[in-house]
């Protein structure tokens, strides 16, 4: 019966698209009550994944998305030429030394994937290809690498290989001398940790609901069934990971919440030891830790909303005297993001003003300094950093307009070496381009960062065509870091601008807090006033402003779709998280029980009621909705594919306008799309031209049938 419902259907959709009619899902109404209101889903029947007349109703939509994009090919092509062109597809990375080898993975042309090397001892040595993962791919549709992890004695190494897209893991154990795989195990997590012997390592698997839960410990060579289950976490509000401390004197056992934390710990040397806590979970308190030369330091919010880093000998670790005491004080105005611990040094990202910035302390002299940057807007990240016994710390540097710019920073000198910056092989001159840094107000009187890249000379006089990017979930920061994509936009007249809304962390914890579970709403609102405040500053029209994001982002897309269609011309939707209420009610999906703590639980009556106002799919309406391209892959793990799907089936039975809502699905790719660079790139190239396109900067459709 399926099988002729899936024909009929193919049949049905297959010349509608070819006339660019729309397809039309099935409406098979499902009924609940919950807190008293009556709950009708038309399209819950989406989430059947082997039933045939989904595949066909998903292909449908892809047939109707080609044709309807089918006069922009050859600015497809174009856009992908010009990505491509600013990339160098032959390249490599800067090596880092670890265990007296040099590391790096390198790129070559035609190749979608990286090919991990090493050199002993000297950059002039010959090298090693360790794990060529153009190999591993061959005849795959996707393939990604979870974990990458080499023995302390150089000699093996265990990596983790996913073909699904669906986050389906198997860990293989590599003899880098004779290129031999000596060991395999199916369906791990990702997460490994070697112990000093080089035949122990601890590995990690999840629940049903593909939440890390526990860890485990492996002889090389003994069957599966004699590994040690060292720690499991039951709570389903806590994710569990597992890694070795950069000392490498420990291996670490997190077990972190969005509110509270609880770590352990296990000797190196003693793999088979007891993991001792080092903190005991206390309701929202957050820490994670470093270990240095004799001590622990813990980064917390204890007591300190913008946390503070605090110091225990190692000796006392699970000692009834032992105390923690303060290394670096909470301060107000400064926002501590992280910490690295060498053996002679810490290197700490923190962020004021909203830009971060590293405070590097010198443990012989107790004392500190700081490496700033010079732009008005640009993004820094610590590098890999491997070593423990070193004066060299390395950072990544790009703004805007400045390709990425890898450093090797010396901790004592205070001097900084450029080693490598991003090379654009079809060219590039950043002087053309104007990076601004704007505050825009929102509607409750809070001022907004927002990052803007545009051509210099720009006139502001609302006929510029702007996208604007987002994100503002789990207190995630968006840098604003150079993309040499986005050129192909901005040199043909876009302005591109991010605005950095509450539910990131830019401003500082408190910006986290104001955006989420029952402040979820200024995450939404804050987008709008910005758009708004650009509108006014005359950098753009409201049909000329184009609006992205993707995962919680596509949840942004679509609430601000819902609240304010008139303020955009486009939206671009990426794998969006739109049917909040549905997937929060059901805890057997991926993520929907830790992130009870970040949306809400729609099984309380308050905090449904509040998520009720916002979720995009339950309040989809009869109104005029802007042009949408919303984007999804089959095997999504993190968002399903039926969540877009449901949204699109129920606008498409709602909208009242005649503007494109578009649907492509990826039937092979995962959360974040196909897994080769190319394929990526080509991804890229169709959502600028549709943005194109929706502002009249691309080909016009031949009129004629």
């Amino acid at each position: 019966m399926r099988t002729r419902a899936s024909l009929a259907l193919l049949l049905l959709l297959a010349p509608c698209a070819a006339a660019q009619a729309p397809p039309v899902a099935r409406v098979v109404p499902r009924i609940d009550t919950l807190h008293d209101e009556v709950r009708q889903d038309d399209y819950f029947w989406l989430r059947e994944k082997t039933n045939p007349e989904v595949r066909a109703y998903l292909e449908a939509e892809n047939a109707y998305t080609a044709a309807g994009m089918k006069h922009t090919e050859a600015l497809q092509e174009q856009l992908y030429r010009e990505i491509l062109g600013r990339i160098k597809e032959t390249d490599l990375t800067v090596p880092y030394r670890r265990d007296g080898f040099w590391y790096y993975t390198r790129t070559e042309q035609g190749k979608s994937y990286p090919i991990f090397c090493r050199k002993r001892g000297t950059l002039d040595a010959p090298e090693e290809v360790i794990l060529d993962q153009n190999a591993l791919a061959e005849g795959k549709k996707f393939h990604a690498l979870g974990g990458f992890d080499v023995s302390p004695d150089a000699r093996l190494l265990l990596y983790l290989e996913d073909t699904t897209a669906f986050r389906e893991y198997t860990l293989y154990v590599k003899d880098l001398v004779t290129g031999r795989l000596t060991d395999s195990i199916a369906g791990v997590w990702n997460g490994t940790a070697w112990a000093d012997d080089n035949r122990t390592f601890f590995y990690m698997t999840a629940d049903s609901a593909k939440r890390g839960n526990t860890v485990w410990r492996h002889a090389i060579g003994a069957p599966r069934a004699q590994d040690v289950k060292v720690f499991q976490e039951d709570n389903v509000l806590n994710n569990v990971s597992v890694f070795r401390s950069r000392s490498g004197k420990y291996v670490f056992i997190p077990a972190d919440g969005f509110t509270s934390s609880e770590w352990r710990v296990i000797p190196t040397a003693n793999p088979a030891a007891e993991p001792r806590v080092i903190a005991p979970r206390r309701a929202s308190v957050e820490y994670s830790v470093e270990h240095g030369n004799g001590f622990f330091l813990l980064y917390t919010n204890d007591e300190a909303r913008n946390f503070r880093i605090t110091r225990l000998a190692e000796s006392d670790l699970g000692s009834a005297t032992g105390r923690w005491t303060d290394w670096l004080p909470h301060r107000d105005s400064v926002f501590v993001e992280g910490v690295d611990a060498f053996k002679g040094y810490v290197v700490v990202s923190e962020r004021s003003g909203g830009l971060r910035r590293l405070r590097v302390t010198d443990l012989a002299t107790n004392r500190s300094h700081y490496v700033t940057f010079p732009e008005v807007a640009y993004g820094v990240f610590p590098a890999n950093n491997p070593e423990f016994d070193t004066r060299t710390f390395r950072f990544s540097y790009s703004s805007l307009v400045t390709p990425s710019s890898v450093y090797d920073y010396d901790l004592r000198d205070r001097t900084r070496v450029l080693k490598k910056r991003q090379e654009i092989p079809s060219g590039y001159d950043g002087s053309r381009y104007e990076v601004r840094r704007l505050m825009a107000p929102a509607r409750d009187g809070i001022q907004v960062p927002v990052s803007v890249l545009l051509q210099r000379g720009t006139p502001l006089d609302g006929s510029r065509p702007l996208l604007l990017y987002a994100y503002g979930s789990y207190g995630a920061t968006i840098e604003p870091t150079f993309n040499s994509a986005v050129l192909s936009l901005v040199d043909r007249g876009f302005i591109y601008a991010i605005a950095h809304i509450r539910g990131g962390q830019e401003l500082g914890r408190q910006w986290y807090d104001d955006g989420k579970m029952m402040n979820k709403m200024n995450t939404f609102r804050d987008y709008i006033d910005v758009a708004e405040d650009l509108v006014r500053r005359r950098y753009t029209s409201p049909d000329r402003l184009v609006a992205n994001g993707g995962s919680a982002g596509g949840l942004l897309m679509g609430a601000v779709a819902n609240m304010r269609p008139d303020l955009l011309r486009a939206v671009v939707a990426d794998v969006p998280f739109v049917d909040v209420i549905n997937t929060m009610l059901d805890a057997s999906l991926p993520l929907t029980a830790q992130e009870w703590e970040q949306w809400g639980n729609p099984h309380t009556a308050e905090q449904y009621a509040y998520m009720r106002q916002y979720s995009p799919y339950d309040n989809v309406e009869a109104r005029a909705y802007p042009w949408i391209l919303v984007t999804t892959s089959f095997n999504d793990s993190q968002v399903m594919y039926w969540e877009p799907a449901k949204w699109v089936a129920k606008l498409r039975s709602k909208k009242t306008d005649s503007h494109p809502l578009y649907f492509k699905i990826n039937l092979a790719g995962g959360h974040g799309g196909s897994s080769g660079r190319y394929d990526r790139m080509r991804e890229t190239a169709f959502r600028y031209a549709f943005m194109l396109d929706a502002v009249g900067l691309a080909p016009r459709p031949d009129p004629t049938p």
